[in-house]
């Protein structure tokens, strides 16, 4: 199975409808949660199909391929659980990766998610995972959202130790920020868990699932922001100790002692900052008191943002220096310069010089060289006085040479020429197309536009049941005879098999095997040069791939078996 991004997808945590204090779910590092009411409906969480158990509403039965709108084309299930689920997608109109929640129309929640996803997208911080589209179609309600391929969740982070304190400062100062621009315009989470917190490339750090995700597990609060201020101190508490703040694990943190109630993260580990300790108090639910100062509970993001500005500011650390290396002294130095004094009194070993050529086999060894190099010295002189005498030869002489050569067998060889291609078509042998929108991109001149493959994920070899191989049909214009071709591909990777076709149409309906096969290869690099074994004149040419590189994921598809078409050329 590819392997996905820790925050690519905006799974809804599945923790049930329980508050921050009740035992949460654990999270796994490729994103995708589970707990004990997906493992108890294991069997309809796998696959593209499953219905849950009487009394729920039924997840939509969809399937890898299906195409929301015409535009949203679903590519892997990542959730199914309580009648909704979560999927990775491609945006077809935009080129780019996004994520879709699904639900059919009469679920009990469905009008309560699409408020909370269009509240959500008016809000529209950068701070936020941005809500794209939230539309009811088909009997079905779907939620679009941003797809983050170059973030990590918190929980991840955490896997590895506590976050360095500058982190920890600017995860808490960033989320507590955003928060409270979100209640200013009345917007609540409800669900602030390690798993919705995601640290970007550039360090920024993001909150997803804003106000959908609690409606999709159907969360409410009283106190919302009294609830989302202990959740951001939740947080706080583990980035500092990696420690969850409750006596129960969660999100793959161990949980407190049991019997002791809430102890300050500066005495749960230690050189915790104990600014930020005292922080974390403040933000949960423990009366605002600390062990050594007594200060009023933060219970508002707002509250909490003033605390923050409050706080001597925490500098990032400095870069560690690196000292240069000694110096290191060489043979050249001669005499005592440079070298360590002798100690007083002590005895210096003198090197022994190397015994000189003075035996018959030394006397023997230097006439040897001598010869050698009087020898060499008459050859070069030789050749030298050769390639003089041949240089002042008549020209007509030359040229006699040559022409008799060539005479031998009354032809020249000709020069190779580039074949322009007027069109092509994508082939389609079984199942969909790939791409048939970017096929003139192999052949524009442009290295940095392609033609891309879908991601299987089976491979190298494609299956022929299912999807035998994948191409394009190229015109040429007229009747050519291809000597060579030179194709760019995307992937590098074991391996990329390609097999030049002279055919009769551009269209799909031609099969395979009923094709006069010219050419093949089979590369690991990023280039394939063929060289035509059967000179066949054609006015079409496909260019057929049967094996493809695994590669990981990018905007456009998943990580799997896949490659991609640029630099299409043909030489006669």
């Amino acid at each position: 199975m590819a392997e996905r991004s820790t925050a690519a997808v905006d799974v809804a945590d599945n923790s049930g409808d329980e508050p921050l204090t009740a035992k949460a779910d654990q999270t796994t590092s490729d994103g995708v949660a589970h707990n004990r009411e997906r493992e108890t409906d294991s069997e309809e969480a796998q696959g593209s199909g499953g219905t849950e158990g009487p009394g729920k509403a039924s997840p939509p039965e969809l399937h890898s391929g299906h195409k929301l709108a015409r535009r949203y084309r679903l590519e892997e299930c990542v959730t199914r659980l309580d009648g909704f689920s979560s999927w990775r997608a491609m945006d077809e109109k935009l080129r780019r990766a996004v994520g879709v929640h699904l639900l059919p129309a009469d679920h009990p929640r469905a009008r309560s998610v699409l408020a909370a996803a269009r509240s959500s997208a008016l809000l529209g911080d950068p701070r936020f995972v941005q809500v794209l589209d939230a539309v009811e179609e088909n009997d079905l309600v779907y939620v679009v959202h941003e797809w983050l391929p170059d973030a990590t969740e918190l929980t991840a982070l955490l896997a590895s130790g506590p976050l360095e304190v500058h982190e920890a400062y600017q995860m808490v100062s960033q989320v507590s920020g955003a928060m409270a621009a979100a209640h200013r315009e009345g917007l609540a989470h409800l669900k602030l868990t390690p798993g919705a917190v995601l640290r970007t490339s550039t360090g920024q750090w993001r909150i997803r699932g804003l106000a959908v995700n609690a409606a999709l597990r159907g969360i409410s609060s009283d106190t919302p922001q009294r609830t989302d201020t202990e959740a951001i101190g939740a947080l706080l508490y583990a980035a500092l100790t990696q420690r969850w703040p409750y006596e129960s694990d969660a999100y793959g943190l161990s949980g407190l002692p049991k019997g002791v109630g809430l102890i300050a993260p500066d005495q749960v580990r230690a050189g915790v900052h104990r600014g930020l300790s005292e922080l974390a108090m403040r933000a949960l639910a423990n009366d605002g008191a600390t062990a050594s100062r007594h200060e009023s509970p933060c219970t508002t993001p707002e509250e909490l943002v003033k605390a923050i500005s409050e706080m001597p500011r925490i500098r990032p650390p400095e870069p560690a220096f690196t000292a240069p290396p000694e110096y290191q002294r060489t043979t050249y130095q001669q005499g005592t310069y440079g070298r360590q004094s002798p100690r007083p009194g002590a005895t210096q070993p003198l090197p022994t010089p190397p015994p000189p050529l003075q035996s018959r086999t030394g006397t023997a060894l230097k006439w040897a060289v001598s010869a050698l190099l009087i020898a060499a010295l008459g050859l070069g002189s030789w050749q030298l006085a050769d390639a003089l005498m041949d240089h002042d030869k008549p020209d007509d002489t030359k040229q006699t040479q040559t022409t008799d050569g060539n005479e031998k067998d009354g032809t020249k060889p000709k020069p190779t020429k580039p074949i322009a291609i007027s069109g092509a078509q994508e082939y389609v042998a079984k199942g969909d197309a790939q791409a048939p929108e970017d096929v003139r991109n192999t052949y524009d001149g442009d290295s940095s536009t392609y033609w891309r493959s879908r991601s299987f994920l089976d491979g190298p070899e494609m299956k022929p049941s299912f999807k035998p191989g994948v191409g394009i049909v190229y015109a040429l214009g007229s009747q050519k005879t291809v000597s060579a071709a030179s194709i760019g591909l995307r992937y590098a990777g074991d391996h990329t098999t390609i097999t030049l076709y002279a055919t009769d149409s551009t269209s799909s309906s031609t099969p395979v095997d009923s094709m006069t096969k010219i050419g093949t290869i089979t590369t690991s690099g990023t280039t394939a040069k063929i060289t035509i074994s059967k000179k066949t004149p054609t006015q079409y040419v496909l260019l057929w791939i049967t094996a493809m590189p695994y590669a990981s994921g990018d905007q456009y598809s998943g990580a799997g078996y896949k490659q991609a078409i640029t630099d299409v050329k043909f030489t006669g």
